[in-house]
C-alpha cells in the first residue's frame, strides 16, 4: 500500500482517531433512545461521523494520485502554543471578567497565531462573535455565563 497524500493520510489518520476517541468516551454515559437523547448520545454519533469522515480521507489519501504527494511541512509549534495559551487565559478569565471582555481577548490573542492577522479583522470577529454569543447563550439558552466583571 502506498500513501499517495501524506497531509490527506495524517489527517484522516487524526480524524479516526479523535472520533473513535469521543465514540468510545461517550459510551461512559447514558444513551437514552432516539426520543429522548442521553448526554451520550450526540458525542457518540459526532464521535462515529468524524471516524466515517475519517476513514474517507484515508481512503482518498491511498487511492487518489497527487503531483507532488503533498508532503506534510514542519510542525507548527508557535501557533499551538498561541491558541492554547489563549484558550487558557479565556477559562481564567470568564468567571472574573465576564464574556464581553474575555471573549474578545480570546478571539484577538488566538487571531495572532495567523500568518495572515490584522487588527481590523480581528477586531471585527471579536464583536461579532461576542454579540452571537451573547444571543446564544445568555438570552437563547439562560446561561448563568457573567457578562461583566462582578456580575
Amino acid at each position: 500500500m502506498h500513501i499517495k497524500s501524506q497531509k490527506d493520510f495524517w489527517s484522516g489518520l487524526m480524524f479516526v482517531a479523535v472520533g473513535v476517541g469521543f465514540a468510545w468516551g461517550a459510551t461512559e454515559y447514558s444513551f437514552g433512545s432516539s426520543a429522548r437523547p442521553g448526554p451520550g448520545y450526540f458525542p457518540f454519533g459526532l464521535g462515529v461521523l468524524l471516524a466515517i469522515l475519517g476513514g474517507m480521507v484515508l481512503f482518498k489519501a491511498l487511492t487518489i494520485e497527487t503531483s507532488d504527494g503533498e508532503p506534510v511541512g514542519a510542525f507548527a509549534w508557535r501557533p499551538l502554543f498561541i491558541i492554547l495559551g489563549a484558550v487558557a487565559l479565556f477559562g481564567l478569565m470568564l468567571p472574573r471578567a465576564g464574556m464581553l471582555i474575555s471573549l474578545p481577548v480570546l478571539v484577538v490573542l488566538s487571531s495572532l497565531a495567523s500568518d495572515e492577522f490584522s487588527w481590523k479583522g480581528s477586531i471585527i470577529n471579536a464583536v461579532v462573535l461576542t454579540a452571537l454569543s451573547w444571543v446564544v447563550f445568555i438570552k437563547g439558552l439562560s446561561l448563568t455565563i457573567p457578562l461583566l466583571p462582578g456580575a
